[in-house]
């Protein structure tokens, strides 16, 4: 597995979590909504690319559009590759916490 900044974690889940209606401007709001800082477009695009790049993600035109004036959006997609990566993540980072957890209550007495 290709090692995944902590952004690029963060944009992966947001299109796992908006599924069919993943695109630039809505992994966006979902960050933004989430984090409560204002995420810019190139913040995302970014990692997007990125993601791109190492199989975590595919991109594909959706269907046109009257309330874009007929232009199509740039959708995404999580790959089994991404997904994997996120387990992967995920299983990392709950031995890092659980040991840390375990420090701080241990700590505590």
């Amino acid at each position: 597995m290709m090692q995944i900044s902590r952004r690029e974690e963060q944009v992966l889940l947001a299109v796992w979590n908006l599924k069919d209606d993943a695109y630039l401007l809505s992994v966006k709001r979902y960050l933004t909504n989430l984090t409560g800082s204002d995420w810019s477009l190139s913040a995302v695009q970014k990692p997007l690319l990125q993601l791109e790049r190492k199989g975590y993600i595919t991109t594909y035109m959706g269907d046109s559009s009257p309330v874009r004036g007929g232009r199509r959006k740039k959708l995404c997609r999580i790959t089994p590759a991404g997904t994997d990566a996120l387990k992967t993540l995920k299983q990392e980072q709950d031995v890092i916490w659980k040991n840390f957890i375990n420090f701080e209550f241990n700590s505590a007495k």
